[in-house]
């Protein structure tokens, strides 16, 4: 397989880094050689300095050979125009980094289809609907739905005095039929619970379960369900804007914002928001707008370190949740450790994006973890897989892998290791990031 990527900015570059560990060939063009600099000494793929719309420097990088052209410059115009010339030149897919909502509405997709555009992506609609849906779970870290609604990973840092504390697994304590434990995150380890383990004060902990579970599980966790109403945004962002736009009508939102010209643009386009022309990185400001009467605070800067410390100040003034972009990956595990909250990059959020349109047709969706460096994937059964031949616990999974539920005739059954998965199954699968491929055995 070859893959095409041109812009070499925070999304190529994560993309590119992160295909790097399959067996694809990967082809990475830049117009400023300066962000080429080291990739291809430190990764397995080529560099070229060369424009995404210079027909000679698309054919200099094979496009056509490509079995997926991805353009990711920051200039939406240039990356369709790319995509169209690269689909002449006998590129198979095409994926275009865009920044205008309108190219996304279905009723727009056959005219790029038409086109020989396939796949479009906004990753800050991406990431604002991440945060939309963190915010409605807010006793949680991070929350993500599986098989169509039907299975919920449910990720919660757990304090002192959870239940489930100091409970081992052997002991079958966890075997109640109405969640199962995939993955436990400790420090800056991930690993897959075993009989001797037990979870502990501070764990970050990784549950599947149904809808109908999800209060049990905020019980056995010993958090308290807090609805949000009141949400503050620092930065008035893309994210920030389609943030507001899409919030439901039970959210009052407020945008801080210390250039006054973007707040003036705010304004025109979201009426129903509250923007205020001031720096949110002042405590006092904060106080002033009303910090401490907030439910949560959404911290959207192009400054990772920026939004770190204002979540921490926001949170040492009573926030109940808050959320940090932060686009320098190095900063990520620091921001784990300071316990800010949930941690938003949106590199990572298109990235996974992008990645699911190079795994096999049995793979329904792939959902990067970031913070735990693991992929949530959902795969279809067939009656080839490997995985059908036996039980669970005979199939000699790797280690860095845990298969937590199988969806059955539209019913959900956690998995243990006297399930026999059958085909036709829907199975959510956790896995480390070194350990996707492996499951292409399995389940091919």
């Amino acid at each position: 397989m070859k893959i095409a990527i041109v812009g070499a900015g925070e999304v190529g570059t994560h993309l590119a880094k992160l295909l790097t560990r399959e067996n694809i060939n990967i082809v990475l063009m830049d117009e400023q050689e300066s962000r080429l600099r080291d990739l291809e000494t430190n990764y397995d793929m080529l560099t070229r300095v060369g424009s995404p719309t210079s027909l000679n420097d698309l054919r200099n990088i094979g496009v056509k050979d490509a079995d997926l052209f991805v353009a990711v410059t920051p200039e939406e115009s240039r990356n369709l125009t790319s995509c169209l010339l690269a689909t002449k030149l006998g590129a198979k897919k095409t994926l275009a980094r865009i920044d205008n909502y309108e190219y996304l509405l279905p009723e727009n997709k056959p005219v790029f289809e038409q086109m020989g555009l396939n796949h479009l992506i906004y990753p800050e609609v991406l990431a604002a609907n991440e945060i939309l849906e963190s915010l409605q779970t807010s006793w949680m870290r991070y929350h993500i739905t599986l098989a169509d609604g039907l299975l919920h990973l449910c990720i919660i840092k757990v304090r002192k005095g959870a239940d489930i504390i100091g409970k081992k697994f052997s002991s079958g304590y966890f075997l109640n039929g109405r969640y199962r434990i995939v993955a436990i995150k400790r420090e800056q380890r991930t690993f897959i619970p075993r009989g001797d383990d037990e979870i502990m004060s501070e764990d970050l902990v990784y549950f599947l379960c149904t809808k109908e579970n999800i209060d049990f599980v905020r019980e056995q966790a010993g958090k308290l369900k807090r609805e949000v109403r009141n949400v503050i945004l620092m930065g008035g962002s893309r994210i920030a804007r389609k943030v507001a736009q899409e919030a439901p009508e039970k959210l009052k939102i407020k945008i801080i914002e210390k250039d006054r010209d973007t707040c003036m643009s705010l304004a025109e386009k979201l009426s129903n928001t509250l923007i205020i022309n001031a720096d949110a990185t002042n405590i006092d400001v904060l106080r002033e707008e009303g910090i401490r009467d907030a439910d949560a605070f959404v911290a959207l800067t192009d400054n990772s370190a920026t939004n770190i410390f204002a979540c921490l100040t926001a949170r040492k003034l009573g926030t109940g949740k808050t959320i940090a972009e932060i686009e320098n990956i190095d900063y990520i595990h620091m921001a784990e450790g300071l316990d800010i909250g949930a941690i938003l990059n949106k590199k990572t959020i298109a990235a996974s994006y992008i990645y699911q349109l190079l795994m096999d047709a049995s793979v329904l969706s792939v959902h990067n973890l970031t913070t735990a460096d693991a992929e949530m994937i959902e795969f279809i059964v067939t009656d080839k897989s490997r995985i059908t031949r036996t039980k669970i616990r005979d199939a000699h999974l790797p280690q860095d892998v845990n298969i937590g539920a199988i969806i059955r005739a539209g019913e959900v059954v956690l998995a243990d290791g006297d399930t026999q998965i059958l085909a036709g199954d829907h199975v959510s699968v956790f896995c480390t990031s070194k350990a996707i491929r492996q499951l292409d055995y399995f389940f091919r």
